[in-house]
């Protein structure tokens, strides 16, 4: 996966946010807001992750390293981030 392949990802995954968060969350029953929240959080996680690796991809490639030696960091360390 090259950096291009990561921003499309970014982008698909973005469009994926909007639309979960146009989306009306008192619609449905109980158990489809529970699959909206769940699939909302898998989202920004995901991008979370990608934003990161993208990241790590420009620093090795600026530092003069091979950016495919980066790699996906789980969720729970890209989350713990202070922005």
């Amino acid at each position: 996966m090259d950096n291009q392949d990561i921003l499309q990802r970014i982008q698909t995954l973005v469009q994926e946010e909007h639309d979960l968060r146009e989306q009306p969350q008192d619609a449905g029953a109980g158990a489809e807001q529970q699959d909206h929240a769940t699939r909302l959080k898998r989202v920004e996680e995901d991008l979370d992750q990608c934003w990161d690796l993208l990241r790590q991809r420009r620093a090795k490639a600026d530092a003069g390293e091979n950016p495919a030696d980066a790699g996906t960091r789980p969720v729970s360390q890209v989350e713990g981030y202070r922005q």
